[in-house]
């Protein structure tokens, strides 16, 4: 049963019978044959399907609720029972959006410095990506956002909350500056995140405050490129403080922050909502709540 709902799941996931069946690493016949052999033990039709997938039908929407319960509550069991006999150990994986990435490389240090048999596996991934996935156990957790969009049901712990600074080369006239206003952007080439991505939304909702409209002329999903395009000159960036100055390090750069309301927002670990967690994710959340409360005790 464990088995066919996976394939169940992965079927929901791609919408492809194909891709679903590689994703498992098994033939297409055989994950068609466990999807019918599902419905033939739970009495009902899950997929309308013809010569493709069609989606799902209304029991097999009820029922990918459940199936994500069982499959969860069924890996939750595998790791307790390995955690009883190995300690912690397995792959945690990890999905931060983009300006968050040096947390989860902080994250992730610490906690496998404490647990040296656990390995990380870190994507980065949009906000709204991070929450699909956590829905769709890809991962077990994502660094996002907490504050500015519906969550839904997950268990969260702040991080930090983020502060947003100007980066520029060192010849610009904004270098010298100790801050800057969102409205002194008015006219200038910016190059920013796609409008995807929360960070992008945030700043747009500053820059409209300040009477401006973002000449964005390159966007990106990657702060990297867009601190390359700064450092080749002409271009004028906005990320938040930490990975900003991360960024600009070793570089021709000035990192300026930017005052105004509505300029800082919480970000934090965001894990699916399930008590107990596993082991290891219990231990990950414990983790963050240190560097969290470490991270206010600095601030103070």
């Amino acid at each position: 049963m464990i088995d066919k709902l996976e394939m169940f799941l992965a079927v929901t996931k791609e919408g492809h019978f194909g891709r679903a069946a590689a994703s498992l690493g098994i033939t297409q016949p055989t994950l068609s044959a466990g999807i019918k052999q599902l419905e033939e033990q739970l009495g009902v039709l899950l997929i309308f399907r013809g010569s493709r997938y069609g989606g799902l039908t209304p029991e097999g929407q009820s029922a990918l609720i459940w199936a994500r319960r069982i499959v969860g509550d069924t890996r939750q069991l595998r790791e307790e029972m390995r955690a009883t006999r190995h300690g912690l150990s397995g792959r945690l994986r990890i999905a931060a959006i983009p300006t968050a990435l040096t947390w989860a490389a902080k994250l992730s240090a610490r906690f496998g410095a404490m647990h040296p048999n656990v390995s990380f596996t870190i994507l980065s991934r949009t906000s709204i990506d991070i929450l699909q996935m956590i829905d769709d156990l890809d991962i077990d957790a994502g660094i996002s956002y907490l504050d500015n969009e519906p969550l839904g049901k997950v268990s969260t712990v702040p991080l930090y909350d983020e502060r947003y600074m100007l980066v520029c080369g060192e010849e610009t006239e904004f270098a010298k500056r100790t801050s800057m206003a969102w409205a002194d952007l008015d006219g200038q080439r910016l190059c920013l995140l796609t409008s995807d991505m929360q960070n992008r939304r945030i700043i747009n909702r500053n820059l409209a405050t300040a009477g401006v409209t973002p000449l964005a002329m390159v966007e990106s999903t990657s702060t990297v490129v867009l601190v390359s395009h700064v450092v080749a000159g002409g271009w004028l960036t906005i990320l938040p403080e930490d990975i900003a100055i991360f960024l600009a390090q070793g570089k021709a750069l000035r990192v300026v922050p930017m005052q105004g309301e509505d300029s800082t927002h919480a970000v934090g670990l965001v894990a699916p909502w399930r008590e107990p967690h596993t082991p290891v994710l219990e231990a990950l959340l414990t983790e963050a709540r240190r560097m969290g409360a470490r991270r206010m005790r600095t601030k103070k």
